[in-house]
């Protein structure tokens, strides 16, 4: 069983940064592939960024493509969303994602665990 805990959310201006963390306890991550999504109030939740077990083969959804960016640190059992040059419709609650599988996965049904969100809210 692995427990992620996401943390960094906060109130940020618009162009403003901010950086997630998630941590995983329970047993490690490192083989897993690891996402992010987010879930704005009366939507439904969507894709935002995802990477593989190793850190490579980052993936992003259209809307975030060069201002977010997804990492890890297997040693920390961590992941990472640094959130740059951020938008009012940025904001939600972001949620962090482990998946049994390795590789880099999109869909909300590939994950396995699920944290309990951390709120971002960009003001304008």
């Amino acid at each position: 069983q692995v427990q992620l805990v996401e943390s960094g959310g906060g109130l940020v201006q618009a162009g403003g940064s901010l950086r997630l963390s998630c941590a995983a306890s329970g047993r490690t991550v490192s083989s897993s592939g690891m996402g992010w999504f987010r879930q704005a109030p009366g939507k439904e939740r969507e894709f935002v960024a995802a990477i593989n077990s190793k850190g490579g083969s980052p993936y992003y959804a259209d809307s975030v493509k060069g201002r977010f960016t997804i990492s890890r640190d297997n040693a920390k059992n961590t992941v990472y969303l640094q959130m740059n040059s951020l938008k009012p419709e940025d904001t939600a609650v972001y949620y962090c994602a482990a998946s049994l599988y390795s590789g880099t996965r999109y869909r909300l049904g590939d994950y396995d665990y699920w944290g309990q969100g951390t709120q971002v809210t960009v003001s304008s």
